[in-house]
């Protein structure tokens, strides 16, 4: 008897059974019946929508909020969402990436109602730190020529908008000198308007200088007659504000205090300048190819209304533009300026570097730099590899033009750069070996 009722309780079960048993899997075909209409990114005090019809809010929302910590990446799997059907288990793994690369205490998500039925919306909910610190590396630079140069900061943020970083370098790299110092600077993200940011910057460094240009200034060159002699020391002191004028066009406006002591001599001169940067920035989407268009524009006028010692106009110009299709990239970078009056040596145009008519050296081609410079780079990369093509000429106005010439190729892996460049002359082949790795 008692089997008899087994078996009819065991009957009666069978067809529950799929009630209970499956209920995850049950959950999993209903999130598979959804389509994802949009991705929402927020923290506090910042929202970025990465839905195709919002790309330049969701681009410009992570490069000047919070959310531009979120790597490139990172972004694109995010993105990659949109139009695939829902499935938790990828939110889960996003949403841990999250937190792992922003440092934050929680992160959570949501799904929401879309505009259309069948669809719907992610929403990231970022909770950040009270007070996060880091320590970077955000530039470095050897070349065969000058031997190292780089950077590290650690910076303290607080209240997810104020940012205080200390950091030392010692840079040989893109002025006439090597610089070697201690820089302390303070970023005030949110000035009031996620449009407005402020920063103020100290820095003291000293200096040590190229026998070839210690040579130029002492015989008292046609060059020397327009710059300053050699400084030992120099500080520095930089406030600016920098305004969002629309999503890929920001307007920076401020001032330096340079404060430097020549060689040789008791007395301290200055050379104080206003300063202004207006950049652009955009980034087009396509369904097989990405391209990227920066441009600049940096002057920096010194003047005696600011008890400047010296008196002089700066104009720098950049250009950069990037196709990217597949492993294909393809990049070209023009750069132009014109420094007009007398000013420090710190001001003046050097090419020979790790970024510019890489295979040359600098003082081989000017020890005092020049207050006129062009340069064209033109860079192929495939996967890991990339060659690429150099040219420009740097000058002092009277001066005739001399326009030279450089290639190279290495093996490129995110921000680090190994490459092998050759300067294009006649009589001799002189390889330059480099390591660079820009944030």
């Amino acid at each position: 008897m008692k089997l008899a009722w087994g078996g009819l309780l065991l009957l009666m079960a069978l067809p529950l059974a799929p009630l209970f048993s499956g209920t995850q899997d049950g959950e999993l075909n209903v999130n598979s019946r959804y389509t994802v209409e949009t991705v929402v990114v927020r923290g506090d005090g910042w929202t970025a929508n990465l839905a195709a019809d919002s790309a330049a809010e969701g681009k410009y929302g992570a490069r000047y909020g919070t959310a531009r910590r979120i790597s490139a990446g990172l972004r694109k799997q995010i993105t990659s969402l949109i139009g695939d059907k829902l499935n938790p288990a990828v939110l889960d793994l996003l949403a841990g990436r999250l937190r792992k690369e922003l440092q934050a205490s929680t992160v959570t998500h949501r799904v929401l109602r879309g505009s259309k039925p069948d669809f719907v919306q992610v929403l990231f909910e970022i909770k950040l730190r009270p007070t996060r610190f880091d320590v970077s590396v955000p530039t470095f630079a050897y070349t065969t020529s000058e031997g190292p140069s780089g950077a590290i900061e650690a910076t303290a943020t607080v209240a997810q908008q104020h940012q205080f970083t200390v950091g030392v370098l010692s840079n040989a790299d893109d002025l006439v000198e090597r610089s070697s110092g201690v820089v302390a600077r303070y970023e005030d993200t949110h000035l009031g308007s996620n449009r407005i940011r402020a920063s103020f910057q100290f820095a003291t460094y000293r200096e040590a200088w190229n026998g070839a240009t210690q040579t130029e200034v002492s015989e008292g060159s046609a060059a020397a007659g327009q710059i300053s002699g050699l400084y030992r020391t120099r500080d520095d002191i930089e406030p600016a504000v920098t305004f969002i004028l629309a999503r890929p066009l920001t307007l920076t406006v401020g001032a330096g205090f340079e404060r430097f002591q020549d060689s040789g001599l008791p007395m301290i001169e200055s050379a104080n300048a206003l300063t202004s940067a207006l950049d652009y920035h955009e980034q087009f989407e396509e369904a097989e190819a990405q391209q990227t268009l920066d441009a600049g524009y940096d002057l920096r006028l010194g003047t005696r209304l600011m008890g400047s010692d010296y008196v002089y106009l700066r104009h720098h110009w950049m250009l950069r533009y990037a196709l990217r299709r597949g492993k294909h990239t393809v990049t070209d970078r023009l750069i132009a300026g014109m420094l007009v009056g007398r000013a420090p040596l710190y001001e003046r145009y050097v090419l020979g570097n790790s970024s510019t008519l890489r295979g040359w050296d600098k003082y081989e081609i000017d020890p005092l730099g020049g207050n006129r410079v062009v340069s064209n780079s033109v860079e192929y990369r495939y996967g890991w590899f990339e060659g690429f093509y150099d040219a420009g000429a740097v000058w002092d106005s009277g001066q005739p033009i001399t326009v030279r010439h450089s290639t190279g190729m290495g093996v490129h892996q995110g921000p680090v750069f190994l490459a092998v460049a050759f300067p294009i002359r006649s009589g001799r082949v002189e390889p330059m070996f480099m390591v660079s790795m820009n944030y």
